[in-house]
């Protein structure tokens, strides 16, 4: 890709503009020679992802007024609750809590202005390692406690590793995952890649797309993918579920010979094909990226036999997520 002479140059903040609250905006550029990955302090996005031979696999925009007014959470880190609480509501401790509703009638990736909607502070910036942070106040889109949350974005050979630490000052509920639509092939659609999922059972959801509470078995059902698989080999490519993780994903592109792999501690990933992307409202149309979303469980907060997303003072909710590239 690139001579290692580039791989010892410090990240420095570029300018990447400004909010219309005022707020400037900054992009990193990490690089090891392997990996060339830009990172933006708004929403914490993955703006572009370089491998080996130079093709970007992630969608990204060129300029911070798309981000405002043209994303689809493109390559963001979405909290304080990835993914959907049904009814925009949760109960913790005996005391409900209302949430912003902005799908529907529920909430998804934390409401209105969630994470992936403000500006994270560069708390360190190596040639390889960047660290962003972010304090959400008390009450924030309904949600209880100052939440103070970080990420890592580190570069190890050919891999992106992120890794999530997050703490409150009062009990509250937490699902940081980052949201980036991958495509392996650097352009076109993804229907022909080829995933591979360590994943015997999924999440059944509704009308709504809010988990009916079953942890379903995909074996014999158009949701497996324990061996390699078309995404468009069944459903017309259409998915937007939860996979129960059993270990890694894998995903190819069959033209060009890229895959990746995905590993992660969290318990579930969402995967989403694309397919509701618009090309009249994003530069990017139907199936151009799919999303590996690791996470908790959506609406595990109104789910008591899902992996609790509960977080207590005193406690420390960790995560990291890694993603492995491989390019002939």
């Amino acid at each position: 890709m690139r001579s290692n002479d580039a791989a010892g140059a410090p990240a420095a903040a570029e300018s990447f503009g400004t909010t219309p609250d005022g707020e400037r905006v900054d992009r990193y550029v990490l690089d090891n020679g392997r990996l060339r990955v830009a990172v933006l302090t708004y929403g914490a996005i993955v703006q572009r992802l370089q491998v080996a031979d130079g093709t970007d696999v992630v969608l990204g925009l060129g300029t911070l007024e798309d981000y405002l007014h043209r994303s689809r959470y493109f390559g963001a880190v979405v909290g304080r609750y990835g993914n959907r609480i049904a009814r925009a509501r949760f109960t913790l401790d005996g005391r409900e809590y209302r949430l912003a509703a902005n799908n529907g009638a529920h909430s998804l990736h934390g409401g209105v202005r969630g994470f992936d909607k403000r500006v994270w502070r560069a708390e360190s910036a190596g040639p390889a390692d960047l660290v962003l942070s972010l304090v959400s106040p008390d009450g924030e889109e309904g949600y209880p406690g100052e939440l103070t949350a970080r990420v890592r974005y580190v570069l190890d050979g050919d891999a992106l590793r992120l890794e999530y630490r997050a703490t409150t000052d009062a009990p509250t509920v937490v699902n940081l995952t980052n949201h980036s639509y991958f495509n392996l092939a650097g352009a076109g659609d993804v229907r022909g890649h080829v995933v591979a999922m360590e994943a015997d059972r999924y999440l059944p959801v509704d009308e709504g797309k809010i988990p009916t509470g079953e942890q379903a078995p995909v074996a014999g059902t158009p949701f497996d993918f324990t061996a390699p698989t078309r995404v468009d080999a069944r459903r017309g490519g259409r998915y937007d579920h939860c996979y129960v993780l059993q270990g890694r994903i894998a995903v190819t592109d069959p033209v060009s010979g890229r895959s990746m792999e995905v590993t992660t501690t969290e318990p579930g990933v969402q995967f989403y094909t694309g397919h509701m992307l618009d090309g009249d409202a994003t530069p990017y149309g139907p199936f151009a990226g799919l999303c590996l979303e690791t996470q908790r469980f959506p609406d595990a907060p109104n789910r008591p036999a899902f992996p609790s997303a509960v977080l207590r003072p005193g406690e420390e909710r960790t995560s990291a997520t890694t993603y492995r590239f491989h390019a002939p």
